[in-house]
């Protein structure tokens, strides 16, 4: 039990994890906003302005430069994963939602496909490099604050 008390009272754990949850709660109330509809899923769902993932890793990263040191190797490794997240949020993602929506597109044209479709592929999976560079802003401001 010590060791459950230790994680979750650690900041590194909870302000990160926190931040992930306000920034898709305000996705929820902004699809809601915008549609008049609920969409619980927005709350797990990827894709869309800011980046969360952007900002956890950028808010760990903060944290761990403040509390080992800049030059630190923990903020070395924290850093180099966060660029390799953002890239992959406005890279490899991105790509894969956009082959989504297109793939989407060719299964909804009549006579082109055959069988049945069970289900849409997600098309928002990534991120605009706007939407990480807010995330990224987001994170680093909330590591840097506590």
């Amino acid at each position: 039990m010590d060791i459950f008390l230790e994680i979750v009272t650690s900041k590194f754990v909870y302000l990160p994890l926190l931040t992930w949850f306000f920034i898709q709660l305000s996705k929820v109330i902004t699809d809601l906003i915008t549609t008049k509809k609920f969409n619980f899923k927005r709350i797990l769902g990827a894709g869309g302005m800011p980046s969360s993932h952007s900002a956890v890793v950028c808010c760990l990263s903060a944290l761990i430069g403040k509390e080992y040191g800049f030059n630190s190797g923990m903020f070395a490794l924290s850093l180099i994963f966060a660029f390799v997240v953002m890239y992959d949020a406005a890279g490899i993602r991105r790509a894969a939602g956009k082959q989504a929506k297109l793939l989407n597109k060719i299964i909804e044209t009549p006579g082109l496909t055959t069988g049945q479709v069970q289900e849409k592929l997600v098309e928002v999976l990534g991120h605009t490099p706007k939407q990480v560079i807010v995330g990224a802003i987001i994170g680093g401001f909330v590591g840097g604050l506590l």
